[in-house]
């Protein structure tokens, strides 16, 4: 049992240890991840669509909400466990919360990594992170079997 602890411990190391190497390979550290949260973040404010959906739900939660993206980028890029939290949960009954604003938050996320991101890996990287999330997001959130299927539409 020891054995099997100490593999599955190695393991993990080994998987934060390339991912951190990834990182810095493409100029990727904490400092970055602050910056690209505090960035995108502020746009999100002031972006008209996206903005009141965000500040209505975080509205007096902004710097906890802040330092959880931070862990949560952190966790996605370095593999270091930072965060814990649960995405779908924490989006299930936002309101106004609607598929089409998914496709403008990427939007602004890539406009963001175009203004901050060390070089064009960096920005390839997190969209395509951004891309997977978004879309287990709206798969989660939307998604229908009942009323989506593929099946189920008129010819």
């Amino acid at each position: 049992m020891d054995t099997e602890i100490q593999g599955r411990a190695a393991h993990v190391a080994a998987i934060r240890e390339r991912a951190e190497a990834e990182m810095k390979a493409m100029g990727v550290d904490e400092a970055f991840i602050d910056r690209l949260v505090e960035t995108f973040y502020a746009r999100v404010l002031q972006h008209a669509t996206l903005g009141p959906v965000f500040d209505a739900r975080l509205s007096g939660r902004w710097p906890d909400h802040m330092e959880k993206m931070k862990s949560f980028w952190s966790s996605i890029a370095f593999r270091n466990g930072a965060y814990g939290g649960k995405p779908v949960q924490a989006h299930t009954g936002v309101a106004n919360l609607t598929p089409d604003l998914f496709p403008q938050w990427l939007a602004l996320f890539s406009a963001t990594l175009s203004d901050i991101a060390p070089n064009p890996e960096a920005k390839a990287w997190f969209m395509t992170t951004a891309e997977r999330i978004a879309k287990s997001l709206t798969l989660s959130l939307f998604y229908n079997p009942a009323l989506d299927a593929p099946q189920a539409k008129p010819a």
